[in-house]
């Protein structure tokens, strides 16, 4: 699976989990050069609090377009530290 995002692959890998239809990536399958950190947090009521990163390619941002579960719930626990995308970002395979 790819993530891609103005033009660009952010993050790869054979090893997805989806949960809720989404694709997490595993945390070493993503580009970090394009990852810069968020201040936005939003909560799940099974899986936890949810961190963001802001995507930035090109001199191009897409704010909070990504999101990881640092310290999941229990019933979340396999996707610790995996990261998801929206806003825009293709998730193909």
């Amino acid at each position: 699976m790819k993530a891609i995002w103005n033009g660009v692959v952010v993050a790869e890998s054979e090893k997805t989990v989806i949960v809720e239809g989404n694709h997490y990536f595993p945390p070493d399958s993503a580009e970090k050069k394009y990852l810069l950190d968020s201040a936005t947090t939003s909560v799940c009521g099974w899986k936890g609090t949810a961190n963001y990163h802001t995507l930035s390619v090109d001199d191009k941002e897409n704010v909070d377009a990504v999101w990881v579960y640092r310290d999941p719930k229990s019933a979340a626990a396999e996707i610790k530290n995996y990261l998801s995308f929206w806003k825009g970002v293709e998730i193909v395979g």
